[in-house]
């Protein structure tokens, strides 16, 4: 006996090698045909949006803020970081130094000496201090109103010794021009080189401190700066005692004699001869900071960056940012382009294993392009979106991979939803540079959004499931973390850990809130139809189906029947009851257009319409409500899934009444024989594609069957939806429903007991005449 098995005869290893030419040549034929080529094409430009969109040309930055460096984190290379805080402190430093710069303002007291002559003639005018002028007064600090007599008999001495050094001999004109000319002499000193004064209100407004120095710009030469001090600019300091102008008052007498009176006076006419230059101070200040050198911090391959145990905080994530730019700019052109084929070969593989699965078990998917291309773009965007959101501070790669699982599982089936998880997860993770750990969380979470979405009564359901999934997120992460060494004490009063779990299942009840949010949305896009929107379809009160009890209240009552008795029987071999329902209320729409060629509209004794026609004629007729109902329903915006009951319901099935009436004038009429070609008498189909339109069919001809019974008993019930299933089966009109033999079988017994159900027998009472 051979040790690796039986040695293969001549005859087997030819017929492998028939096999394999065989499928070369199918392969052949494949890439031959237009749709194939489109398909893949479609493929392709999706492997290069995801490369694309995974940035597949360098690795992903691994490190997350608040994320526990259980081994510490060692430089893998010499790097330099700009220490971006001593770098700040240093820019401060320097833009504090910056001068604030202060210009002179031309002729700022050239009206002083005029104001001041008319001031001291209001006061030499006047008899009393009432006489004066409420504006001289404020000027000279003599219009306080005070209670206090002695404040009040200050104020007429300070009047009294103004009054005299204005007045004095009879020449008093001449003695204030006099002191006028003293004082424009006196204020000189105030507009000379290293001097000026300032408005105190404009320090403060500024932020300027009294003890800044402040530069004054030359307006002839702009370079040409003097340094003062803010506090010897200000008036108040240059007329006080050792100020600017306090050698002065020993020169002019006759001022000298009203000095506390005059430098009130000066005070408050607020005369400044500098002013403060914003835009050239900002311009200073900017051209300075950016003179300030950048603070470098030098790191060595083996320096330890992160401690073992430590959580990495901000500083430490930037540190870790430097290095992996440092690494990324050490990596070379052909580097980039070996990454780049490792990355689509990753993506290629995936992309296979999907592709082998939907074209051997969802090839409905690939039936239509632009279905194909919407299928192609949600997981592109998913990746996309994914990679996006994974960055701190959101961090939240959970909610495209939670809403487009849920979007699949309702779109398609769990199956592809679980798989098109497990590739998002794989994806998401290794871009995203995350660990294990990291992919079973996500796959973790996939598969709990997936599970519970077999049917979506309600939107209600999908925000369950949106919690759901948020929940395993929150304890997955747990288990992780102490599995990757933490017990369950650390964890627990990790409080950064806590936060960061509780944040990823608020992202998954978000993803829940999103895809209720946006039902309606995903069902005109993949063209499915949810149970919730089969609820409102259901109204009895829908146009159509307002119109069909009008116009043919006999199809009606039957759409009825057959709706009651389909959805029982889809119900019980695990089918979409409620689609069936639904299904049936719409599946004969297309005969209230001409609801009299239809017997359940005829009334009894009447003449049928099909009296007068040719077999041929009542055929196009009578298949022609399927076409017209598919129109209808149509113009009334139903969904496709509904309209393909309405195609489906027929299949390919003979009309056998008309058929063999036709044969009957054949053999009458040789001449006439190709008037009773059996493929004339035939609906078009398509026959039944799912099983619940296969349930439907069975329902439509067994409830239709049943009515013409004249003793409707249930052993000519039971014979009579035998005979129509096994002449449905045999015609193959189920071979392409999905339904199994055994499911049929369910099916068959369903529809006997509701149709017994219907035609239960009743006790006959003696005055009662038999129909």
């Amino acid at each position: 006996m051979p040790i690796f098995g039986q040695k293969k005869s001549r005859t087997a290893r030819a017929a492998t090698i028939r096999d394999t030419s065989s499928y070369l040549v199918r392969l052949q034929e494949s890439l031959r045909d237009r749709r194939v080529i489109v398909r893949l094409l479609l493929c392709l430009v999706a492997m290069a949006a995801l490369l694309f969109a995974v940035e597949s040309w360098k690795p992903a930055f691994p490190y997350r803020l608040g994320e526990h460096a259980e081994h510490g984190i060692l430089a893998k290379t010499d790097f330099s970081r700009v220490n971006r805080l001593r770098t700040n402190e240093a820019i401060r430093d320097t833009v504090a130094a910056v001068h604030p710069i202060f210009r002179r303002v031309p002729d700022a007291l050239a009206d002083l000496p005029a104001r001041l002559r008319r001031d001291l003639r209001n006061v030499a005018q006047a008899e009393t201090l009432n006489d004066v002028p409420q504006e001289t007064r404020v000027a000279f600090g003599l219009a306080e109103s005070t209670a206090d007599d002695a404040k009040t008999e200050n104020l007429e001495s300070e009047f009294a010794t103004i009054k005299a050094a204005v007045s004095v001999g009879e020449g008093a004109g001449n003695r204030i021009d006099d002191m006028v000319e003293d004082f424009r002499l006196f204020i000189q000193p105030l507009e000379q080189s290293g001097s000026g004064t300032v408005d105190r209100n404009e320090l403060e407004l500024n932020d300027i401190p009294l003890d800044r120095t402040i530069a004054i710009v030359d307006a002839n030469d702009p370079k040409q700066r003097e340094i003062i001090t803010a506090s010897g600019a200000l008036l108040t300091e240059a007329i006080e005692d050792g100020g600017l102008l306090d050698a002065s008052w020993g020169t002019y007498p006759k001022l000298a004699s009203i000095r506390p009176q005059l430098g009130v006076w000066i005070v408050r006419q607020n005369p400044a001869t500098l002013k403060y230059d914003d835009p050239a101070t900002l311009d200073s200040r900017s051209l300075a900071q950016q003179q300030v050198a950048e603070v470098r911090d030098n790191y060595s391959k083996g320096q330890l960056l992160v401690p073992p145990g430590d959580r990495i905080d901000e500083e430490r994530l930037a540190i870790l940012l430097a290095q992996y730019e440092q690494l990324e700019s050490n990596v070379t052109f052909q580097q980039h382009v070996q990454r780049v084929a490792i990355i689509l070969l990753l993506v290629l593989v995936l992309m296979v294993l999907n592709g082998y699965y939907i074209v051997r078990y969802e090839s409905h998917l690939i039936a239509s392009a632009a279905r194909f291309s919407v299928f192609l773009t949600v997981v592109v965007a998913a990746v996309f979106l994914g990679r996006l959101l994974s960055f701190d501070p959101w961090r939240a790669e959970i909610i495209p991979l939670t809403a487009t699982v849920m979007v699949f599982a309702i779109a398609y089936n769990q199956v592809l939803a679980t798989l098109a998880g497990f590739t998002l997860s794989l994806v998401i993770t290794l871009s995203t540079g995350g660990d294990l750990g990291h992919f079973v969380v996500l796959m973790s979470v996939s598969a709990t959004a997936v599970i519970p979405l077999t049917r979506v009564p309600s939107r209600s359901t999908i925000i369950k499931v949106g919690f759901l999934a948020g929940a395993t997120f929150f304890v997955v992460t747990w288990g992780t973390r102490i599995v990757a060494s933490q017990t369950l004490t650390d964890v627990w009063n990790d409080f950064d850990s806590l936060k960061s779990s509780l944040k990823g299942a608020g992202w998954c009840v978000a993803a829940g809130y999103l895809v209720a949010g946006s039902l309606p949305f995903i069902e005109s896009t993949f063209g499915v139809v949810t149970n919730i929107s089969l609820l409102e379809m259901s109204d009895v009160s829908h146009p159509l189906l307002q119109q069909l009890v009008q116009r043919a209240p006999g199809t009606y009552n039957h759409s009825m029947a057959v709706a009651t008795i389909g959805e029982t029987a889809a119900d019980r071999i695990g089918a979409n009851g409620l689609l069936v329902r639904v299904g049936a209320y719409f599946h004969d729409i297309g005969k209230m257009l001409k609801p009299d060629y239809f017997i359940e509209n005829m009334s009894e004794g009447a003449e049928s319409r099909h009296e007068h026609l040719a077999p041929a004629m009542s055929t196009l007729i009578i298949i022609g409500h399927v076409k017209d109902g598919t129109d209808l329903g149509a113009q009334h915006n139903l969904p496709q899934t509904l309209i393909d009951f309405i195609e489906q319901h027929h299949g390919t099935t003979l009309v056998e009444y008309f058929y063999n009436e036709a044969t009957k004038k054949a053999i009458q009429q040789p001449d006439h024989k190709t008037d009773a070609e059996e493929s004339s008498f035939r609906y078009p189909g398509p026959k039944p594609q799912t099983r619940e339109s296969g349930v439907m069919m069975l329902a439509d001809a067994v409830e239709s069957a049943t009515r013409t019974l004249d003793e409707p008993t249930p052993k000519r019930i039971e014979n009579l939806v035998e005979r129509l299933t096994m002449k449905r089966l045999l015609d193959g009109q189920l071979d392409e429903s999905s339904l199994t033999l055994t499911e049929i079988k369910t099916i068959q017994d369903s529809l006997t007991k509701s149709l017994i159900g219907i035609y239960h027998g009743r006790i006959k009472y003696p005055e009662q005449r038999t129909a």
